[in-house]
């Protein structure tokens, strides 16, 4: 959200591969992560989270992350379970941009479903398997099945 090269440099220290910027940070701070992750060559990520127009951060970046994530938060599926995950966004930044989607907030079946149906690159399911249960290995099995 700040300090975009410096939050780079840390994650390169750390081990990572891969780096993640809030799509509401700044755009300076964005520019400055992207140009960061090529220099350290890590995959960079943008999280739209909270971001109703992704297309319009997309369009004032001076270059492209390697990844958009479209990601509907817990709280968000918690407190507002009508909100839905912004499945329509994928085409709409595919058909501008040639560039990898993902879509985070959605561990239903059915959600996985409909990412995959919309062309997603990546599906990103946390709640479902954070919870400790006996039926994790099978739930994986599921989604696996599903994304095969």
């Amino acid at each position: 959200m700040d300090r975009g090269k410096t939050e780079v440099r840390l994650a390169k220290e750390g081990g990572a591969s891969a780096a993640t910027v809030l799509g509401s940070a700044p755009l300076e701070t964005i520019n400055a992560f992207l140009e960061e992750c090529k220099k350290l060559e890590l995959d960079s990520m943008i999280d739209m989270m909270n971001i109703e127009y992704p297309l319009s951060i997309l369009r004032e970046l001076k270059q492209l992350p390697d990844v958009v994530i479209l990601h509907r938060g817990v709280d968000e599926e918690d407190y507002n379970p009508e909100k839905e995950l912004p499945f329509y966004e994928i085409q709409r930044i595919k058909s501008q941009y040639d560039i990898m989607v993902a879509v985070a907030g959605g561990d239903t079946i059915q959600e996985v479903q409909r990412a995959i149906f919309n062309d997603v690159d990546i599906v990103v399911v946390w709640r479902n398997f954070y919870k400790s249960s006996k039926e994790t290995a099978k739930l994986a099995r599921e989604f696996l099945k599903e994304i095969r």
